[in-house]
């Protein structure tokens, strides 16, 4: 399971009103051959709680994976 597909389940146990030790247990169970750690569920529930309401990861600085110019083409 990739990261996306974590950071919906995280909100979903967020809009149903689990704290982040219930969405951690609840993670485990489902899940428990990928889980994420408990820093990234409180990060997580921590943007929520700020109306961030997006799971689209932050966009970062510094360079891109790939470059698209004419040299490279």
């Amino acid at each position: 399971m990739d990261k996306k597909e974590f950071r919906v389940l995280i909100k979903y146990c967020f809009l149903k009103g689990k704290n982040t030790v219930g969405a951690e247990t609840w993670l485990d169970a489902e899940f428990s051959d990928t889980t994420t750690g408990k820093s990234t569920i409180n990060d997580w529930y921590a943007k929520f709680k700020r109306s961030e309401m997006s799971t689209e990861g932050a966009e970062r600085s510094g360079h891109p994976k790939e470059v698209v110019t004419e040299e490279n083409i």
